[in-house]
């Protein structure tokens, strides 16, 4: 029973890995720069709205972090994904210089790595454990 269990935990786990990794393509980096191997995503474009851009940037953003508290991740991370968040926010909002740091430091795919990361870790001392 206990097998069942973890391995749906596992499932759930991987379901939601995927989704975070589809969402931060499409935020940060799904739309093709002509003539450069560079990529912006969709928040990027949002950010072009001056503040209304970045809020809306800041609240696509959370999503990870609503996960990430659904799989049970530490405080440290979820503290470590605000900062990004944070920074990310706060640097898009400098005029012109803010679009351009927005569409390179790309908060949710450093959020989901970071989750990720986190979370092979935990597999690999579970494994240990049992």
């Amino acid at each position: 029973m206990n097998d069942i269990i973890n391995e749906h935990s596992q499932l759930k786990t991987q379901a939601a890995i995927a989704r975070l990794e589809r969402f931060s393509k499409l935020t940060d980096s799904s739309i093709g720069i002509p003539f450069t191997k560079f990529n912006i995503g969709l928040e990027a474009v949002i950010g072009l709205i001056p503040v209304i851009g970045d809020a809306a940037g800041l609240i696509l953003s959370s999503y990870v972090l609503v996960e990430a508290q659904r799989l049970g991740v530490s405080k440290r991370i979820k503290s470590k994904m605000i900062i990004n968040m944070l920074i990310d926010f706060v640097g898009g909002l400098v005029p012109f210089f803010g679009d351009i740091f927005d569409a390179f430091f790309k908060a949710n795919t450093r959020n989901t790595r970071m989750l990720k990361k986190y979370i092979a870790k935990q597999v690999k001392v579970e494994g240990i454990e049992h």
